[in-house]
């Protein structure tokens, strides 16, 4: 080594030797930047949420429809992603309306329902009810009951039901206060009495009503 530096550092940054030589070291400041600030969202974890359609079948004859059948239906448009209204065929009985009928009556009427985002199809099916809900994929069967005797009975098919397949759930609904005691068998039997059914079904069946009677 060609000389002895003897260095001393000041406040300033610099340093200062004397001896042989002197070295100046000068500290250098660099500017102080501002750190970029993401927004707050992208510190928050992306959560994607899944959720299947949640479909059920509202069974009936709807021999005809009644109001007490639509106040059941907009019920359940708040539970349902959509609901499919099945008319059950029964070669056994004698109907009113025929199927075809009924499913026009029904699309006509549930144009002016309150369904929110809910979606309502019309369909038909023979045989079990269950085995119509597991083709059609639903997770739940929605009944009306209006009385302790209506309960009785849907008691025992939706048992049966769940026995038959476990995964299918029943859900029973009360009806508004008004339309309690209405039944499509009731309202044929007035019907055919010359009794007054406004009110207990919409206008537009009550017509069809009518123009059935006055056939030949």
């Amino acid at each position: 080594m060609l000389g002895r530096v003897k260095n001393r550092i000041s406040r300033d940054g610099e340093t200062q030797g004397r001896g042989d030589g002197e070295i100046t070291i000068q500290r250098v400041h660099a500017p102080c930047l501002p750190v970029p600030r993401l927004p707050v969202s992208l510190y928050r974890p992306l959560v994607l949420t899944f959720r299947s359609m949640r479909r059920a079948i509202y069974p009936g004859s709807f021999d005809p429809v009644t109001n007490g059948h639509l106040d059941i239906i907009e019920r359940g448009c708040k539970l349902f992603d959509e609901i499919i209204i099945g008319i059950l065929v029964n070669p056994e009985k004698q109907p009113f309306f025929t199927i075809e009928e009924r499913q026009d009556m029904l699309n006509d009427v549930l144009k002016d329902l309150s369904q929110g985002n809910c979606r309502l199809r019309v369909d038909s099916f023979r045989g079990l009810l269950v085995n119509y809900a597991i083709a059609q994929k639903a997770d739940a069967i929605v009944r009306g009951i209006r009385a302790i005797s209506d309960y009785e009975y849907e008691l025992q098919m939706a048992l049966m039901n769940r026995r038959l397949e476990p995964s299918i759930e029943t859900v029973f609904m009360m009806p508004a206060e008004t339309y309690s005691y209405v039944s499509s068998r009731l309202v044929k039997e007035v019907f055919q009495l010359n009794g007054a059914v406004s009110g207990l079904v919409p206008p537009l069946v009550e017509q069809r009503m009518k123009e059935k009677m006055q056939r030949p």
